[in-house]
């Protein structure tokens, strides 16, 4: 049995790179979507984000999303 070391560390690399690449847009979104609190002094007062935050948080989810998609369809389709 022949192990090919070459071929294991590509696919060490690969899979840290994307698995940090997704970790960081599910992060991007989560923090696009959080609400902050408002000013001292102000306990009710909370900002919700704004229309842009809210869009590229979507956006970063729907990568999240299609990210998933397409490793589920490379592990069907194969």
């Amino acid at each position: 049995m022949s192990i090919d070391w070459a071929a294991l560390g590509q696919v060490f690399g690969v899979t840290l790179v994307v698995t940090v690449g997704i970790v960081g847009l599910f992060t991007v979104g989560i923090a696009g979507t959080s609400r902050k609190a408002g000013q001292e002094g102000a306990a009710a007062a909370v900002a919700v984000p704004g229309a842009g935050a809210r869009a590229g948080a979507m956006a970063a989810f729907g990568l999240c999303a299609a990210a998933v998609a397409y490793g589920i369809y490379l592990i069907v389709a194969g």
